[in-house]
């Protein structure tokens, strides 16, 4: 479908599973050439030996990770940030433990990702494009969510401060905003049918989306189809936010 991803250098965190997982799958059938980043060693191993990406296991919260991913990068042209964590509470029981954690994956790793990964397209001097993978939570109140949807609003922040800074340069920066995407995980984590009308009931659509339908979005902002796009922030929500 996106024939111009063909022999391109694409970066994906988060691979080892989720969204990520599903990215870096699509891409490989677009023939593009994957360096999937994940922590969990054996699920990059099984995406590795299904799709033959290459793989990093780092940890992208840690500099020692973000310092291996530097030194194993070669040529790249598009990144997807995606790793994420999703450490629910309500607001009257916030922590600074989950706080942290969730600015640090959600949106310091990201932010430092793709420093990296716009230094590289800067001397390389072809441009590229970057998606970072947010939420829904960014654009309007869910319950628990208050930590999280903080680092998701900050990584729209963020998307749009890099469209301005390295649009010079023809990187081309944009979020996607998914609802709750049926995952494996999410299946699980979505199966009481009491929790999931709660939050059915706000989507128009009345349904939850499918990864290829959070996935596609995605290869359009990576590839030249979309390449007077820069700065969005997509809801692919089914609605729920236009209410």
């Amino acid at each position: 479908m996106f024939n111009d991803l063909k022999n391109k250098s694409i970066v994906v965190t988060g691979a080892s599973s989720g969204i990520g997982w599903y990215c870096v799958e699509a891409l490989c059938a677009e023939g593009a050439r994957v360096l999937a980043i994940g922590r969990n060693e054996a699920q990059l191993r099984a995406l590795k030996d299904k799709t033959a990406c290459d793989i990093v296991v780092a940890d992208l919260a840690q500099q020692a990770g973000l310092d291996l991913v530097e030194r194993e990068l070669g040529e790249v042209d598009g990144l997807v940030n995606c790793a994420g964590l999703a450490l629910l509470e309500p607001a009257t029981e916030v922590t600074a433990d989950a706080f942290d954690q969730m600015m640090a994956v959600n949106a310091r790793a990201a932010a430092l990702m793709s420093r990296i990964v716009a230094r590289r397209m800067i001397d390389q001097g072809r441009g590229g494009a970057i998606v970072n993978v947010s939420s829904q939570a960014s654009l309007a109140s869910l319950n628990d969510h208050l930590g999280y949807s903080a680092s998701k609003a900050a990584m729209d922040a963020m998307t749009r401060v890099q469209c301005a800074e390295w649009g010079p340069h023809n990187i081309r920066v944009n979020s996607v905003n998914p609802t709750v995407t049926l995952t494996p995980m999410a299946k699980v984590g979505w199966s009481d049918p009491v929790k999931a009308e709660g939050m059915l009931s706000r989507i128009p659509l009345h349904r939850f989306a499918e990864p290829e339908e959070v996935v596609q979005p995605i290869l359009f902002l990576l590839s030249q189809a979309s390449s007077m796009i820069s700065g969005i922030v997509l809801p692919i929500d089914g609605g729920f936010t236009a209410g």
